[in-house]
C-alpha cells in the first residue's frame, strides 16, 4: 500500500471516531505505519498468536531464553496490532461513553500506536494481571529494567512521558538500528 493511501486511510478512521487532528498534533505523537512482513513470534495456550516482524521476533526470542536462564518467565499478551484492531479499541471505549481526551491517554488512535509497528509487546509474567501497573513489581519487570536494552528493547511509556499516556510498564519496543 503507498504511504498516501495510508495516511487516507488512517485520517478517514480517525474522523470517524471523532477524533480531531489538533488533538494529535498537540500530543506530537509519532505516526507509525503498519508492519507488512510478520512472523509468529509468540502462541499462548489458546493458540493465539502474537506476531512481529522477523528482527524484532529474533530479539524477542533471545530476550525471553535470557530472561528463563535467570529464572524470569515472559510472556506476550500483545504484539503486532492491525489500525483495523486499534479502530475496534477505540471504538468500544467511546461506547462506554469515555472521552476522547481520556481515552488517548490509554490507547493510541489508528496510526499513532507502536503496536501497527510489529516491534511493540506487551509483556506479562505468571501471577500477574495483565497490562496493569503491578507488573512494575514482578521479578518480570526488574529484569527488563536491568537487561532489554541489551537486546534492543526500551521502555515505551514511563512515568510522565512526553506523549501523555499513562505509565505503562508492560510496554517495550524494539529499537531497529542499534
Amino acid at each position: 500500500m503507498l504511504i498516501h493511501e495510508y495516511h487516507n486511510r488512517i485520517s478517514l478512521a480517525l474522523d470517524a471516531l471523532g477524533i480531531p487532528g489538533e488533538l494529535i498534533a498537540r500530543k506530537r505523537l509519532p505516526f507509525y505505519v503498519e508492519a507488512s512482513e510478520l512472523v509468529i513470534a509468540e502462541t499462548d495456550e489458546s493458540n493465539r498468536e502474537y506476531l512481529l516482524v522477523p528482527e524484532a521476533a529474533q530479539a524477542w526470542w533471545a530476550m525471553k531464553d535470557a530472561a528463563q536462564e535467570d529464572g524470569v518467565v515472559l510472556e506476550v499478551v500483545s504484539a503486532f496490532r492491525s489500525v483495523e484492531r486499534q479502530i475496534e479499541i477505540i471504538r468500544a471505549k467511546l461506547e462506554r461513553d469515555m472521552p476522547i481526551e481520556t481515552i488517548l491517554t490509554l490507547s493510541a488512535p489508528p496510526g499513532y500506536s507502536e503496536h501497527h509497528t510489529g516491534r511493540a509487546v506487551d509483556i506479562n509474567t505468571p501471577g500477574c494481571v495483565a497490562t496493569e501497573e503491578p507488573f512494575e513489581h514482578t521479578d518480570a519487570f526488574r529484569w527488563l529494567c536491568r537487561h532489554a536494552d541489551r537486546f534492543s528493547f526500551t521502555l515505551s511509556y514511563p512515568r510522565g512521558n512526553d506523549l501523555g499516556f499513562i505509565y505503562e510498564p508492560w510496554h517495550w519496543c524494539y529499537q531497529t538500528g542499534r
